[in-house]
């Protein structure tokens, strides 16, 4: 039985993330694809993020994958939020490891063999609401929250206590997210008081009083 031909798959699939159909496409010119796909994985040649998605493994790969189009694509319908997404539009000084998204669906949590990725479950009427589209290269555009819904939604989903004077707001802002003064007039407070029209959050509130 043929072997497959590695550098004609990755020319036939483009990219390095790719799902079952675009995987049985490239394929199809060999006989018994699903054993082909099995060939792969038992080879390295392929990993499988989930059932029906897959990357390139790492010696076959000609570039970074990219975790934040994976994260939109393993769970959905989702979008990045929260401290990846704070870190993300730099407004926060640590680098995140684990991609955490927000979903109108129940949570989940997947352990991959490319990283951990986490979903929260929000309420569908806040769900949609700040969400942007960013293009993380040409063949990578991603689903993720704004600056501004990325801070509501990890206020509204952590244990984060009542804030009973302003000051309390700030000191979280600066002491516990980290987000430097400087940072804070990258923060619409415009687009800040149309979220919290939903999320209807009296921390979100007080965060408004100080930004």
């Amino acid at each position: 039985m043929a072997r497959v031909n590695i550098l004609q798959l990755r020319k036939a699939i483009g990219r390095e993330e790719f799902d079952h159909t675009l995987l049985s496409s490239a394929l199809s010119s060999y006989l018994a694809v699903d054993q082909k796909i099995n060939e792969l994985l038992k080879s390295g040649t392929i990993d499988r993020v989930k059932k029906g998605l897959y990357v390139f493994g790492p010696e076959s790969r000609q570039a970074p994958i990219c975790k934040e189009s994976l994260a939109n694509l393993i769970y959905g319908p989702s979008c990045i939020s929260m401290e990846y997404a704070l870190s993300f539009h730099g407004l926060i000084p640590e680098r995140v490891e684990t991609i955490t998204s927000v979903t109108p669906k129940r949570d989940k949590e997947f352990n991959t063999p490319v990283g951990r990725f986490t979903y929260r479950y929000l309420n569908a009427a806040k769900y949609p609401h700040g969400i942007e589209q960013q293009w993380i290269d040409k063949l990578h555009p991603i689903l993720i929250a704004s600056p501004e819904k990325a801070l509501c939604d990890y206020v509204v989903l952590n244990d984060v206590p009542e804030f009973t004077i302003t000051s309390s707001a700030k000191a979280f802002l600066l002491q516990d997210l980290r987000i430097g003064q400087e940072s804070w007039a990258r923060f619409d407070v415009k687009k800040l008081l149309r979220l919290n029209a939903h999320y209807n959050s009296q921390n979100i509130a007080r965060i408004l009083e100080v930004l």
